[in-house]
């Protein structure tokens, strides 16, 4: 019997989003993410050879941490 996809996520978590994913999981365009992209924006990505651009999940988190600490009142 073959796992299902959630027992597959859950012992072998994503490390790195396509861009897609990553603009889903930040709840923004393809486009803006781009744009918040290194050189562009703070956002670090990683290129894989033909496969693309990726975005490690804990640079995702860092980044909304580090926007969210911004927003604190003082």
């Amino acid at each position: 019997m073959m796992p299902d996809q959630t027992q597959i996520n859950s012992t072998h978590p994503t490390l790195l989003l396509s861009p897609t994913q990553a603009a889903k999981a930040l709840s923004i365009s393809e486009r803006t993410l781009w744009a918040m992209t290194v050189p562009r924006g703070p956002l670090p990505a990683v290129k894989i050879g033909r496969r693309g651009v990726r975005y490690a999940m804990v640079d995702l988190q860092a980044w909304i941490e580090s926007q969210k600490r911004k927003s604190e009142p003082s």
